[in-house]
């Protein structure tokens, strides 16, 4: 790991207070950047993010996403925690919390909305910034790749239903137009624009060289979103610390639970890493889109989904850390030793 790399919660933190500094000195800048966008997805974050996860997506060889069977564990693990866990448990946290604990201290009109927020920022899991997850912590590429497909294949059809379940709305209006480009814009293209220069150059060394360029990619888009939301984080200081807390704790919950069920599953910890961390992570775009259609802009809903962006990448680099620095833990689990011997005997 490079000293970059090492440093990598300082820049985080310092892109942090730049952004939102920047943001509540020249917001006409920043809402001129927001609004350069097609189907509420923006364009100047979506090419920050083709230069994050390229990098990594040269590393990935097609023809040997046949083996990703043999992690069978660890796709049956996130996606139970995807569909069958992170919604649930986000309803739970925001009615705990939200609707009853810190009520006295929040806007009565808008609780309903906050809640609301919580459940949609829950239900969609995430699709771009999961590269970047995996490639922290030496993921395995083929793995997640494809974990992230079948989520977006998934969402196509479960996100509405679970959202309308949750919110006991009888229908839900999707922005299938901010899905289905989200999609193509973080997923498709970027893996054909990879392919292509896998067989045109040397990707290995590519990759290494563009490395670089992914991280300070990743810190720029820190800056974009923090900047975007600058003004609402220095007006509502109190309202979004609150809101941050059942983030925090379903974030941690979810990514503790699928590490555990991994290791006792016997998976390697190179899925284990990131099977926790997209289990944990959040789809914002389709989110915040969604929120918006459903309650307005300013809504308690679309706020609350702003908070999930504002909190997901510093509290998800503190996932990693605790996933690459408990991998001999992890390794020592009888499950995962007997699961490696047969794979060596294999």
């Amino acid at each position: 790991m490079s000293t970059f790399e090492r440093y990598l919660t300082v820049w985080v933190a310092m892109c942090i207070i730049v952004g939102i500094g920047l943001g509540h000195l020249m917001p006409d800048v920043f809402h001129a950047i927001g609004a350069v966008e097609v189907a509420k997805v923006n364009l100047p974050v979506a090419v920050l993010i083709w230069l994050m996860i390229i990098p990594m997506l040269l590393k990935i060889d097609f023809t040997s996403l046949a083996q990703v069977g043999r992690h069978w564990r660890g796709i049956g693990v996130t996606l139970f925690i995807n569909w069958a866990v992170k919604p649930f448990s986000m309803a739970l946290l925001g009615w705990l919390f939200i609707g009853w604990l810190f009520r006295p201290y929040l806007p009565e009109t808008q609780i309903d909305s906050y809640i609301a927020g919580l459940i949609i920022l829950a239900a969609a899991p995430c699709t771009a910034m999961v590269f970047v997850w995996s490639n922290l912590t030496k993921g395995e590429p083929h793995f997640t790749l494809s974990q992230v497909a079948l989520n977006d294949a998934i969402m196509v059809v479960a996100f509405a239903p679970i959202v309308a379940l949750l919110l006991g709305l009888s229908a839900i209006t999707v922005p299938w137009d901010t899905l289905i480009l989200s999609v193509v814009l973080y997923i498709v293209l970027p893996v054909i624009v990879a392919q292509v220069l896998r067989r045109s150059t040397d990707a290995e060394r590519m990759a290494g060289r563009l490395q670089p360029v992914s991280l300070v990619a990743l810190l720029t888009t820190l800056v974009l979103l923090f900047g975007f939301q600058g003004e609402q984080i220095i007006a509502q200081p109190m309202v979004i610390a609150l809101l941050a807390v059942p983030i925090l704790i379903q974030v941690y919950f979810n990514s503790g639970l699928a590490y555990i069920l991994n290791r006792v599953s016997g998976e390697e910890h190179c899925v284990a890493g990131p099977s926790a961390l997209i289990g944990a992570s959040n789809f914002f775009e389709l989110a915040v889109a969604a929120a918006i259609s459903l309650f307005g802009f300013t809504s308690g809903a679309a706020l609350a989904t702003v908070v999930g962006v504002l909190v997901e990448v510093p509290v998800m680099l503190s996932v990693v850390w605790i996933v690459n620095r408990s991998k001999n833990w992890y390794e020592r689990g009888a499950a995962v030793r007997t699961n490696a011997v047969t794979i060596r005997k294999v």
